[in-house]
């Protein structure tokens, strides 16, 4: 059984717990990406891209945290140049000029609980699972409190939606919040009669998103616009083939390590992700920034009011703009 991380508090000043590492130490040449978790199947279709950015003459290197708080304060503090995540409130409360520049994943999650519970107003007071605090589905939370007129009981951290199945088929655990993928594993799965999928209201706000200081953006501009011209090849391409992530999965790479019954099922997780609207062809843009600022202003990670608030303060979308011509 897979082992899963327990709650943890992060500071901005604490040094951050790396999980993985790959292509060497830290050389100022390189693009160095703040991964939020370690390399899963969620994260192939990345992975592909990073192969086409290097074979484009893109360097780079990645580190795995152990959750999204730490990856963007590493991007915070110049530690990693481009970083997972949706850290919109840090971009509202720091004065380094983040910004958004890719889509990666919508918020498609489900809240999937034992059948102690049916509805959302049954979570009323009781403990959640969670996958970062002030991530994806902290925000969902947020908004399912606001929306059922509830308040949920202590919310606990475990990042991998993977990691938050093992813990509701372990007993750990009594209701969390997956992705689409590992919902319908779980549910085709024989125990999956033991479990419920809670009635859910439609999201299309970003659940993942890269994200780097602006300065350092138009500093290295090459460098964002091969990486940003892969990344929408990629999310083109496997839209019209999802089988495109498997058969480009380096064999000898982070991914192509995983074990072999992940790798099996590359191409039911990336037909379940393109047919459940997971990846936006377009890389998010303007659409996505819109959809961020209503639903990150409604789950209290965004002060002022959605038509308050002015995109491009949160997004830099020239790289996207040039890419998409």
């Amino acid at each position: 059984m897979k082992q899963f991380l327990h709650k943890m508090t992060a500071m901005a000043t604490a040094i951050p717990l790396v999980l993985g590492l790959t292509l060497g130490s830290a050389n100022a040449d390189k693009l160095r990406i703040a991964l939020a978790e370690t390399p899963s199947d969620e994260l192939a279709a990345f992975f592909v891209a990073l192969d086409r950015a290097r074979a484009n003459g893109l360097d780079y290197e990645w580190t795995a945290f152990s959750d999204e708080e730490l990856a963007i304060q590493a991007v915070l503090s110049g530690q990693m140049d481009i970083g997972f995540g949706t850290p919109y409130a840090a971009m509202q409360r720091s004065k380094a000029p983040i910004r958004i520049i890719y889509q990666l994943s919508k918020l498609k999650f489900f809240p999937v609980t034992t059948k102690k519970y049916s509805k959302l107003d049954d979570l009323d007071g009781q403990p959640i699972l969670l996958h970062s605090r002030g991530g994806g589905t902290d925000s969902i939370a947020n908004v399912i409190e606001d929306r059922a007129g509830i308040k949920l009981g202590e919310r606990s951290y475990v990042p991998g939606s993977a990691n938050r199945v093992v813990a509701l088929i372990a007993g750990q655990a009594d209701a969390t919040i997956i992705d689409l993928s590992n919902k319908n594993k779980l549910m085709r799965q024989p125990d999956g009669e033991k479990f419920n999928v809670l009635p859910m209201f439609e999201v299309d706000a970003s659940d993942e998103a890269l994200f780097g200081n602006l300065d350092w953006i138009q500093e290295n501009a090459e460098d964002v616009q091969i990486f940003v011209n892969a990344l929408l090849s990629v999310y083109r391409d496997m839209a019209a083939d999802p089988t495109i992530i498997r058969r480009e999965t380096d064999p000898d790479g982070p991914i192509g390590q995983l074990p072999a019954e992940i790798l099996a099922e590359l191409d039911g997780f990336y037909a379940d992700a393109v047919a459940g609207g997971l990846y936006d062809v377009n890389g998010g843009g303007r659409t996505a920034a819109k959809a961020d600022m209503e639903w990150y202003s409604a789950a209290g990670q965004l002060d002022g009011d959605a038509m308050s608030l002015n995109i491009e303060d949160f997004w830099y979308l020239a790289p996207l703009d040039a890419a998409m011509q």
